[in-house]
């Protein structure tokens, strides 16, 4: 009767309904039978075992940059070794479905840290596509692992009308014929069933390449009319905004949630990046909370996105995009294509007074703490200075200023260097409150990006076993149930997708835990090259024993640390149209 049969694991639905021990069966890619008793066996390729584990809907990873990843490998199983069996790419007002591949190396190269060469060289190679629908249908074609669903970028959509050079100068505006041309490829992205359309209004992201080197994103560009035209586009088709707001900008973070309110109008869905408890603006975190409070009480239908993990980043040498927030330290990453240039600069006083101001400044909106006390050493040449923070390596070296110790240690040995930090989301009691609030999205994994500087693949395991933790030492802060539901079915419904839930019927995406391995491994430091990429070590996750089977579209394609061959050769998961 069945293709494949899970018996007698604790089963969850997605909907945040009480859990139950059931049995499963799987046919023709869909959930055939859930049920209380064993099914009959007779004939089922594969039986899987889930005694004494979870089994729930696979997890949807709502904030990735895989869009060029997805063309060379689209396996995806970074993500898929962990669970997640649906992923939208799009985020950040980047995408590749209009631009070519030069443009494309800017836009994500120095943004997402993703070698430029490798950008252009993958949509050049692979592009056969020219519109919005014939690129849905050729991630379809592909031998998709998991599921994809995509926005549509503003910076893509703006770049391709206007061209990257006009769609970045400030004195330029849109023609009424390049608005409506803009408009056109929104529309016809929503009706191709993209999602919705990301757009980044966040100053520190910067531009790869030459010719608009260190230009903020076009659509940062865009203007009032502009954005008033795509937005009212999204209104109209119920589709979603995904949004960064300018952080030293207040009014942009206030105009962006405010476009959701429907006390006149239709209400606009708005997802925007991203709350997080930051270090260096510890009171932040009440906010997000309430904004989205008040705007939903004004019929909005807004969310925040967060990443409900500690915020770790990795760097080797200056080459981190938080340094892209102070104007001394986008200079050096303005350098990084010209490495002399960039270490003659790191050694002018001048520059390093420059540097030592910014750095001095601890006040106003940042998202870096800049406290290089607060900065551990992992990797160097030297290995005295391993283990040890730059504000320690300075006064170890009579008191030079923590500034000096770090630009010293990047001047001779470069990337060679490694170093670390958490940026944000460090104290636990504050995670526990974001991660229960209707009002904020669970993801925000950036999986497929900032390859060398974090890795947050397993963000849904991580948040199960806190919830798991809370709930044993008896001081829970939502249940097991409701956690399955904020990371499945809570955000296929909202990004109207046809995922994240484990009922009969249901496409049989489907994740099986050992929960006795949702410990400490989900913490290790592990790399693992990428072949697309020149073997480039890629920061990964690795906790093979915590997840011990995955189905996509019903079929095996994972589990304990093992790829099925057909991950990657078959087409597994499809491109999920919204609505």
């Amino acid at each position: 009767m069945f293709d494949s049969i899970i018996k007698g694991g604790r089963w969850f639905d997605g909907t945040g309904a009480a859990s139950a021990i059931r049995h499963l069966g799987i046919k023709d890619g869909k959930v055939a039978a859930i049920s209380a008793t064993p099914l009959d066996e007779t004939g089922c390729d594969r039986v899987v075992d889930a005694t004494g584990r979870w089994v729930v809907p696979g997890m949807i990873d709502i904030h990735t940059h895989y869009d060029v990843e997805v063309l060379l490998d689209p396996s995806l199983s970074e993500s898929v070794r962990h669970g997640v069996t649906t992923v939208l790419l799009g985020s950040c007002s980047l995408s590749t479905v209009h631009v070519d591949g030069e443009i494309a190396g800017d836009l994500f190269g120095r943004v997402e840290a993703i070698p430029r060469a490798h950008v252009v060289r993958a949509v050049e190679q692979t592009k056969s596509w020219h519109s919005a629908a014939e690129y849905a249908a050729a991630l379809d074609a592909l031998p998709l692992g998991p599921n994809v669903a995509s926005f549509i970028g503003h910076s893509d959509i703006r770049s391709a009308v206007m061209g990257l050079d006009r769609a970045t100068r400030k004195d330029v505006r849109p023609s009424d014929t390049e608005l409506a041309a803009m408009a056109a490829k929104l529309t016809e992205a929503l009706d191709a069933g993209f999602v919705g359309m990301s757009s980044q209004r966040l100053l520190f992201d910067k531009l790869d390449g030459e010719l608009c080197r260190s230009r903020t994103l076009p659509s940062t560009y865009s203007t009032r009319a502009e954005r008033k035209t795509l937005n009212t586009i999204l209104r109209t088709r119920g589709r979603a905004l995904q949004g960064g707001p300018d952080v030293n900008r207040s009014d942009t973070m206030i105009a962006m949630a405010a476009s959701s309110i429907g006390l006149w109008r239709k209400p606009l869905k708005v997802s925007l990046l991203s709350a997080a408890d930051i270090k260096a603006i510890p009171l932040v975190a009440k906010v997000f909370p309430l904004l989205a409070r008040a705007i939903n009480a004004l019929r909005g239908d807004f969310r925040w996105q967060h990443l409900p993990v500690p915020f770790e980043v990795y760097s080797d040498g200056i080459d981190l995009p938080i340094f892209e927030e102070f104007g001394s330290g986008a200079a050096a990453l303005h350098l990084a294509n010209h490495i002399d240039e960039q270490r003659h600069l790191m050694q002018d006083e001048q520059y390093r007074r420059k540097f030592r101001k910014d750095y001095d400044q601890k006040y106003g909106p940042r998202v870096w703490h800049r406290d290089f006390f607060d900065a551990d050493i992992v990797d160097c040449p030297d290995p005295s200075v391993i283990g040890k923070t730059f504000g320690q390596v300075g006064v170890d070296r009579g008191g030079v200023h923590p500034v000096d110790a770090f630009l010293d240690l990047v001047v001779e040995h470069g990337a060679k260097l490694r170093w670390r930090t958490t940026i944000s989301n460090h104290r636990p009691e504050v995670l526990n409150i974001l991660a229960a609030d209707p009002g904020i999205q669970l993801g925000f994994s950036d999986a497929g990006a900032h390859l060398r500087n974090m890795a947050f693949y397993n963000f849904g395991l991580r948040l199960l076993r806190r919830v798991a933790d809370a709930e044993r030492a008896g001081t829970p802060f939502m249940t097991i149930e409701h956690a399955v539901h904020r990371i499945t079915g809570e955000l296929a419904d909202w990004y109207g997708l046809d995922a994240g839930h484990l009922r009969v019927g249901d496409r049989a995406d489907v994740v099986v835990i050992d929960p006795a391995h949702l410990d400490d491994t989900l913490d290790a430091y592990a790399e693992h090259p990428i072949p697309e990429f020149d073997n480039l070590p890629r920061m990964v996750n690795r906790n093979d024993e915590t997840v011990t089977a995955v189905f996509v579209g019903g079929r095996y394609v994972f589990g304990a640390g093992s790829k099925d061959p057909a991950l990657g050769a078959e087409r597994t998961g499809r491109f999920l149209r919204a609505g």
